[in-house]
């Protein structure tokens, strides 16, 4: 039996005919396009199971409150994970311009996030109570910020080494293999827990730290060539200089006004879960609404990359519909019978059509900003739309705090109407394909 190639693998899951086509990279990136492809794709996958295993919504709570952490920090694990890693871009992002070839970046930010994830396995260990509780939020900001340079890193050496078109296919790949694990591991933990066995979250987090490691190690094998380093400086004010792009650039300044209104796929995600757990449902849904996350970056991933190839912005517009209508679903739900809601399907139904849309979300804008420029200036856009779309999510964050006026379906419609925002605005987004 004749043993598959890198090239034989490319081929086989590449979306384009002719694998020589190296749009928008060089002659020399695109004689390794095939090798780039695989060795990405397996380090995205390691990553995004990782990313999976330590989820803010489900793993995490599960760990404070094994450790008896006052429920007041579970409140800020999703603010912190999410934007700890992007709020410091616009400082850092100087640093990874100075460097030509930038894998190493990414590569060390992946063993730095795997010895935190370690970190709070010896804080479980050793710890509980708010003593616990602050040391894994310290460990959490570290793991944040790391991830900012992995992030800025990242698109850049995939703009590098993966020509147009095919970027949003392998991101898509990765994320529904990941998935498939993930919808495995979460069933896994059901049954365990329903056995019995309360230290699930402790395989969870070992096994995150194990895929951060084996995702550095397939990141380092990348083929990347020198790249621009021309324009970086020193200095937090050259950096806040960078702002000007927001009015300078619009069709830039289009794209983050775009991203952020489509941050209410991510935020309205945790009341889905606060709302069935209203109903009274045992602690183990949590593991199923893990396993549905798997399940619809399985099922929708690959679609929503190809389709990202073709038009990344008609992703944006479809995946804001799809969360505008859930939204509006539910609070109709409420308004005519809240009891439809203790049937056991309909909401885990609702949180996996969610997921599907949030996949295509996250796609669509990962591939529309790659695409939408090359070099140093893909830098300054990743850095500064994450240190924007960072302040935006705090002051989005905090409108959960109004729960104490406004009911969880009353929340979930407002952010759905900033969904059907995002799909006006994602309308008149220039092509960039």
């Amino acid at each position: 039996m004749k043993k598959l190639t890198k090239e034989d693998i490319y081929q086989r899951l590449s979306n384009v005919e002719d694998a020589r086509a190296c749009k928008a990279i060089t002659e020399a990136a695109c004689q390794h396009v095939s090798g780039n492809f695989v060795i990405l794709l397996l380090s995205q996958l390691f990553s995004k199971f990782a990313d999976a295993l330590l989820n803010p919504k489900v793993t995490l709570p599960w760990l404070l409150q094994s450790l008896h952490v006052p429920s007041s920090f579970i409140a800020w694990l999703v603010p912190i994970r999410e934007s700890g890693s992007l709020l410091p871009q616009l400082a850092i992002a100087d640093v990874v311009r100075r460097l030509p070839v930038r894998k190493w970046v990414w590569v060390y930010g992946a063993c730095m996030q795997a010895l935190c994830i370690l970190a709070m396995l010896l804080v479980a260990v050793a710890l509980s109570g708010s003593s616990a509780g602050y040391s894994i939020l310290a460990l959490l900001i570290l793991f944040s910020i790391v991830r900012g340079f992995n992030s800025i890193a990242a698109k850049d050496v995939l703009g590098k080494v993966i020509p147009k078109q095919q970027r949003g296919n392998i991101s898509g790949l990765a994320a529904s293999i990941a998935g498939f694990a993930t919808l495995t591991f979460g069933l896994g933990l059901g049954y365990v827990y329903n056995q019995g066995y309360q230290d699930g979250v402790y395989i969870a987090l070992g096994l995150a730290a194990t895929m951060w490691l084996f995702a550095a190690f397939w990141y380092s094998q990348i083929k990347e060539y020198r790249g621009a380093t021309e324009g970086a400086k020193n200095g937090l004010l050259h950096a806040l200089s960078k702002l000007k792009l927001l009015y300078q650039d619009t069709q830039f300044a289009h794209f983050v006004l775009t991203r952020a209104l489509l941050l209410c796929s991510a935020l309205s995600a945790p009341f889905y879960i606060v709302l069935a757990s209203e109903q009274s449902f045992d602690f183990s849904l949590l593991a199923t609404f893990m396993a549905l996350s798997g399940l619809a970056s399985l099922v929708s991933a690959p679609l929503w990359g190809r389709l990202s190839d073709l038009s990344s912005r008609r992703v944006l517009l479809i995946a804001a519909l799809f969360v505008t209508v859930n939204g509006v679903c539910i609070f109709l739900i409420a308004l005519i019978n809240s009891d439809l809601f203790k049937t056991s399907w309909l909401l885990p139904g609702l949180y996996f059509l969610l997921t599907v849309a949030h996949q295509g979300v996250r796609l669509g804008r990962k591939t529309y900003l790659v695409d939408m420029a090359e070099g140093n200036k893909r830098t300054d856009y990743v850095s500064v739309s994450n240190t924007v779309i960072g302040v935006i999510l705090l002051l989005l964050g905090s409108v959960g705090m109004l729960s104490d006026f406004l009911s969880i379906a009353e929340l979930i419609f407002f952010y759905s109407v900033l969904g059907g925002l995002g799909a006006i605005s994602a309308c008149f987004l220039p092509p960039t394909e």
